[in-house]
């Protein structure tokens, strides 16, 4: 197959998405097939005279790609662009997605996850990896996906969505439950996330996830144990136990290597590993998401456990949690991302 991995962009996770993609390329190769590996922002910036050839020299944008201790500057990524235009799609980029069979979205974040380019695509006639623009949408953002588990009754943690719209004196006045966790609503990787001891705190991770986005949602805080469940094919995947050496699971932990500890299987007591499989399944089917997922859990003393939310692009780098519940299912790496894209295709 001729395959395009889409990976970069514009969004607080462009590092993660950059291995990602390039992981997927390597993988996809090594099976036969013919993979261009394009930032899905700085695109293709020479003149394309014969796409043809991309695909033919496995063309690649990137060699030796790593994840740093901090997010990526942004605005530097976008004075660093030939092509200075407001436009998100590089150049040449949706031609070149065009002539493949189908573009494998190694985005994570931003317009990659928030069903945007989903939308672009689709509009343009191109088949791609993972779930449609409404469910990407849904799924991307964390107060509608509260909204969501509430009316389908999936268990989940006490909340409240704040916006920035309407910040003024006392406007955070009604949550009083400490400690809690702050969120903004559209930021992934745990970017922006800070779990605070009092209102002092509190008010000032506010302040700050308001930089990230203009929704942010309060969460109680759950004391336990912190799970993830891959949905490949709206089947549950083995659960991974996520336990951080140090802290909780925030952006460091999550990508650099030996920072966290994950067990896979989960030792769990069987009933409550089948429990939140099939709440991880029901959560995948109520969102809408289609071909793959992930759905994240955290379990408390009393065994009570609770959804968090739900990833439609999972990470695919070394580290990431989706290809190591594969591996626990006998589904080894270059398989998986075969598996995605057949399944994708019959969505």
């Amino acid at each position: 197959m001729r395959i395009v991995v889409l990976a970069g962009g514009l969004s607080s996770e462009r590092d993660v998405s950059i291995l990602s993609g390039s992981k997927v390329a390597e993988a996809l190769r090594s099976k036969g097939h013919k993979v261009v590996l394009l930032d899905v922002y700085m695109g293709y910036e020479e003149e394309v005279c014969d796409i043809d050839s991309l695909f033919e020299n496995n063309y690649d944008f990137t060699e030796n790609a790593v994840i740093g201790t901090e997010e990526p500057d942004i605005e530097e990524v976008r004075r660093s662009r030939k092509n200075q235009s407001s436009v998100y799609f590089g150049d040449h980029v949706l031609d070149i997605c065009r002539a493949a069979d189908i573009t494998f979205l190694g985005l994570h974040g931003g317009e990659g996850e928030d069903g945007s380019v989903q939308a672009a695509l689709e509009l343009n006639g191109i088949r791609y990896t993972g779930t449609g623009h409404l469910g990407s949408a849904i799924a991307m953002h964390k107060g509608i996906t509260k909204g969501v588990f509430l009316n389908s009754n999936v268990p989940t943690p006490k909340s409240r969505l704040y916006k920035s719209a309407f910040m003024g004196k006392g406007y955070l006045d009604d949550w009083t439950s400490f400690p809690c966790v702050v969120k903004p609503c559209s930021a992934g990787s745990s970017v922006g996330v800070q779990i605070v001891a009092d209102r002092m705190q509190f008010v000032a991770a506010v302040g700050a996830a308001f930089r990230y986005d203009d929704d942010v949602l309060v969460e109680e805080y759950i004391k336990g144990r912190e799970f993830s469940v891959g949905v490949l094919g709206g089947k549950a995947l083995p659960i991974i136990e996520i336990i951080p050496k140090d802290g909780w699971y925030d952006y460091t932990n999550k990508y650099q290597e030996g920072a966290t500890e994950e067990i896979c299987p989960a030792e769990l007591d069987p009933v409550i590993a089948d429990k939140m499989q099939r709440e991880a399944e029901h959560a995948f089917e109520v969102l809408r998401l289609k071909a793959y997922g992930r759905v994240d859990f955290l379990l408390d003393s009393r065994n009570r456990f609770f959804c968090l939310e739900a990833n439609t692009l999972p990470g695919m780098t070394p580290m990431s949690l989706l290809p190591q519940e594969a591996a626990a299912a006998g589904i080894e790496y270059p398989d998986l991302c075969e598996k995605i894209i057949e399944l994708s295709l019959n969505k």
